[in-house]
């Protein structure tokens, strides 16, 4: 009775439970590589909250542009400035 128990098991797990545990593995891997719903509303979040705080800035920079008429964006000047050594400055307006 052994002998004929013992490769039925092996048969069945070579042809049922091997390809079972690749296919539910590779269907696990597969899923998991995409974004999650979670996280897609995080990013549109994120997303609306820079938009915000961006406006704000813009908001704020007019304000002082019309308060100081010498005041000027250093944001986008920063990038072609440089000191002595050759960097970047982020402060120099």
């Amino acid at each position: 009775m052994e002998d004929v128990l013992l490769p039925i098991v092996i048969v069945g797990m070579l042809f049922i439970g091997l390809p079972w545990m690749i296919l539910h593995y590779l269907t696990k891997w597969k899923s998991g590589r995409g974004i999650s719903q979670q996280d897609e509303v995080l990013l549109d979040d994120l997303h609306e909250m820079a938009r915000r705080l961006d406006g704000r800035l813009n908001s704020i920079e007019r304000i002082i542009a019309a308060e100081d008429p010498t005041w000027k964006d250093g944001r986008l000047t920063d990038l072609s400035a440089s000191d002595d050594t050759g960097k970047i400055s982020k402060f120099q307006r």
